[in-house]
């Protein structure tokens, strides 16, 4: 029963995977992860495109430079904009720092008039990107996979693809989001899988171990061809708080394309610090 002395199976199931993808014209490696019999496909990145970093924001000044700070000392891509989308912040350090971010041209800040509305920000924001890829990303996350904007632009640029979502841990490591299922969560409407399940553990039948397809990924770390999320509208602005995200990519699978959960783009999610939880009070 101990799968060391079974190497030539997994070798044998990498060669067929190999051998797939050949048939099928895709340039890729496969890679064994963890010797359990799951692969890793690294899908041939396609040129250099430029990623624009959509982040809302209001006050929560040590959340915002805590993200922006990481995206800048971990991220590997290195062709990427990030656009803070302002939205009625009232301490007068958030006003500081952007001014300190002036001087950078990979940043810039953009006003948004007009009460919380996740969806009105965002449209808001891709207005001014100038990537061929969105990402929408909360103020509240931190990277942690140095890789992790190529990991999900190999999905991204695939033509059947619509959005990828990453693995996004607590601040205790535990699963935050791994993909989203309908039917789920305080509503049964729609929910995490996995969720607050530790980071090392391999989920059911592997699945935090490997790339997949999925209903729907949390908009809190989406990426998307912007000519995808133009074509479709953006999110649909009557979610102003949650279900955005799913609605977004339910329309996405309503147009045959498929999302996609990977779980090698890994960044925290301390959830909620500047909301609020949606399962409780009028939110819910």
């Amino acid at each position: 029963d101990n799968p060391i002395s079974k190497t030539y199976a997994f070798e044998a199931g990498q060669r067929a995977i190999e051998a797939h993808l050949l048939r099928c014209g895709e340039h890729a490696e496969v890679l064994p992860e963890l010797d359990r019999g799951f692969y890793r496909v690294r899908y041939k990145m396609q040129g250099n495109p430029k990623i624009s970093i959509l982040i809302p924001n209001k006050d929560h000044l040590d959340d915002l430079r805590r993200c922006i700070q990481s995206i800048q000392e971990r991220s590997t891509y290195d062709n990427y904009e990030i656009i803070i989308i302002e939205n009625n912040s009232s301490e007068q350090q958030t006003f500081d720092y952007y001014k300190t971010l002036e001087g950078n041209d990979r940043i810039k800040v953009v006003t948004y008039e007009g009460d919380f509305n996740y969806s009105k920000i965002n449209n808001y924001g891709a207005k001014f990107a100038a990537g061929e890829y969105l990402l929408l990303l909360n103020n509240d996350t931190q990277v942690i996979t140095m890789n992790w904007m190529e990991n999900m632009l190999m999905y991204a640029q695939r033509p059947d693809v619509g959005a990828v979502g990453a693995k996004l841990y607590y601040g205790d490591l535990t699963i935050q989001h791994a993909g989203i299922v309908i039917g789920l969560g305080a509503h049964r409407t729609a929910g995490h899988t996995h969720y607050k399940i530790n980071h090392d553990n391999l989920g059911y039948m592997g699945r935090l171990c490997y790339a997949q397809n999925v209903s729907a990924v949390t908009g809190a770390c989406l990426m998307v061809r912007k000519s995808l999320y133009e074509e479709l509208g953006g999110l649909d602005e009557s979610f102003k708080v949650a279900l955005n995200d799913v609605d977004f990519c339910l329309r996405l699978r309503e147009q045959g394309y498929l999302n996609v959960f990977t779980p090698f783009a890994e960044l925290y999610h301390y959830e909620s610090i500047s909301r609020g939880l949606d399962d409780q009070g009028e939110k819910a």
